[in-house]
């Protein structure tokens, strides 16, 4: 209801950039410029300096996306509150997942909430644990499942199943002999890791620094962004890598790789995060109490962080 022209400029600010606004938005990067400027037109003054590539918000600029916030969040709330006068839970659910969670939980819970309410529409968003909790900070998305604790102060987070984290190789590998493997026995053996920001790394890396292994003697050969790209650098022999057990069934029944556990064991929280507000949709609040009865929230394991 909004107007769009508000919608897409507060987008690329936020972004600071109509290149990944228009991939955010779903449309093309002239579409969204047109929108800007006719927005610009409309108050006869510029709201973006453009330099060598790169924008930055003028003076109205931020003035108008102080406003531009605001009007947002009232529409949002106004519709949801008089959709809810209907009784029934529908519309667009914005939900964002790293990787492990959106691959191999969320596709059966999402099937299973759309059962139970057939007028929603998930819409999902993969990203890294720390782009989905900024995305769930900026309400551009509705909540979040991500790989390890949040300690964002806009966000509260909530624990959801856990999750163990194994060493795999290939078959042929020395690492393969053994029946457990210590932290110690990992340095200095090519590792291949997710890329920073990654809710994986974040928890493996934290994993060796308190079992006294630092980042010096790691022997870092690739950092990727895929998990499927470090299962087939791992099939090809070039390193060891640190994965959740759950993304790894298939291509150890088939013999492509072989998991060692660590010891100690190496066991994470998932979490749920969402914004701290007082008001929260009927949608929302519906999907939330779901999660309660599903097997991914353990009843119980829940945390505000307030902080």
């Amino acid at each position: 209801m909004a107007d769009r022209r508000l919608q897409v400029f507060h987008t690329v600010a936020k972004q600071l950039s109509f290149t990944k606004a228009a991939e955010q938005l779903f449309m093309t990067q002239p579409a969204v410029t047109f929108q800007v400027k006719q927005l610009e037109e409309h108050f006869n003054t510029r709201l973006f300096e453009r330099s060598h590539g790169k924008i930055s918000l003028t003076p109205a600029g931020e003035l108008a996306l102080d406003y531009a916030e605001r009007i947002l969040d009232m529409t949002a709330e106004m519709e949801a509150r008089i959709s809810e006068l209907t009784g029934q839970v529908s519309g667009p659910l914005l939900i964002g997942a790293s990787t492990t969670i959106a691959e191999y939980m969320l596709p059966r819970l999402l099937g299973d909430f759309k059962k139970k309410h057939p007028e929603t529409q998930a819409r999902l968003t993969v990203a890294n644990s720390e782009t989905i909790e900024n995305k769930v900070a900026e309400h551009a998305l509705d909540l979040g499942l991500i790989e390890a604790y949040s300690h964002h102060p806009n966000l509260v987070s909530r624990a959801c199943c856990e999750d163990e984290l194994l060493m795999i190789c290939e078959p042929n590998s020395e690492l393969a002999k053994l029946k457990t493997v210590t932290p110690k026995q990992l340095a200095g053996k090519p590792y291949i890791t997710r890329e920073s920001g990654s809710g994986t790394r974040e928890i493996i890396d934290e994993y060796f620094n308190q079992n006294g292994v630092s980042s010096d003697e790691l022997n870092l050969a690739m950092e990727l962004g895929s998990r499927e790209a470090i299962k087939g650098a791992v099939i090809a022999g070039l390193g060891f890598a640190i994965v959740s057990s759950t993304t790894v069934a298939r291509e150890i029944k088939l013999g492509e790789l072989t998991a060692v556990p660590l010891n100690p064991p190496l066991r994470r929280q998932l979490s749920l995060v969402y914004p701290q507000e007082k008001f929260r949709s009927k949608l929302l609040q519906a999907f939330l109490d779901f999660l309660e009865c599903c097997p991914l929230l353990e009843p119980g394991a829940q945390h505000g962080n307030s902080a």
